[in-house]
């Protein structure tokens, strides 16, 4: 069982409108952090108990440091945002399961990030030793191009065409005639959707990583379950926790 622990904030700053980077001194979560996990933030106002789960963007082994990159997007991740150098903040982790690196090896790899789902693509370009192409679709405003493009070829997609490809990462796809042997995609729910769609059409072996309110965070409470080919042997219904089971998924193993 993963133990809550007070970390100190090294930095924060706001990258974007909304969007903030946070470095955390945690060595403990940062040796044992895969590419893809998450971590949950508590709040310091006892009217909020349920943790914010936020995806881990670069992991710092050597000085014990996580960076994590969050949008405010209630009032728990405004309270995070007005947090400063120096303050304490209670976060457990990591949490959850990471992209399977290994059946990369020897293969054509295309990362796609969609909004939020951008940061971790970050830590899995770096730890990826295999050939990769990184894909992020925005709305409108980019943000960490600097850090992606200095680990692999990257190309992106905005909503609004004012950077890159007008549309989404599979116009990107289209536009650049982008080839892969294997897709590792996190994003939100409908471009998951359009994405395992064209891995399946395409026979390109395909893993997500899957967005969701949680609640727990721990795979206790069952609030982040989703529907999967196979029964889950915890509560033997045709369920996933993601939290606990994913958030990385092979896109055959569940229904979005």
């Amino acid at each position: 069982m993963r133990e809550k622990e007070l970390c100190k904030i090294i930095c924060q700053e706001e990258i974007a409108k909304d969007i903030y980077s946070m470095w955390l001194a945690t060595p403990k979560i940062a040796n044992e952090a895969l590419a893809g996990q998450f971590i949950s933030l508590y709040s310091n106002d006892r009217s909020r108990l349920l943790p914010r789960p936020i995806s881990i963007c670069e992991i710092d082994k050597e000085n014990g440091q996580i960076r994590v990159v969050y949008r405010i997007a209630g009032a728990g991740t405004a309270e995070f945002a007005n947090l400063q150098e120096g303050d304490m903040i209670a976060v457990i982790g990591p949490l959850g399961n990471g992209f399977p690196l290994s059946v990369a090896n020897n293969k054509k790899v295309v990362l796609m990030g969609g909004g939020i789902g951008v940061p971790p693509m970050l830590e899995l370009a770096k730890q990826l030793t295999a050939s990769k192409t990184i894909i992020c679709g925005y709305r409108d405003e980019t943000f960490l191009m600097k850090e992606l493009s200095s680990v692999a070829p990257l190309l992106i997609a905005t909503e609004d065409g004012s950077s890159g490809v007008k549309g989404n990462v599979l116009d990107v796809v289209e536009d650049s005639n982008v080839k892969a042997d294997i897709i590792f995609a996190c994003g939100p729910t409908p471009m998951l959707r359009a994405i395992k769609a064209y891995a399946i059409k395409e026979g390109i072996e395909c893993y997500i990583s899957t967005e969701e309110k949680m609640a727990c965070g721990i795979g206790a409470c069952l609030a982040c379950v989703c529907q999967s080919k196979e029964k889950d042997h915890h509560t033997n219904v045709n369920n996933k926790r993601i939290c606990k089971d994913g958030p990385v998924f092979l896109a055959t193993e569940v229904e979005l």
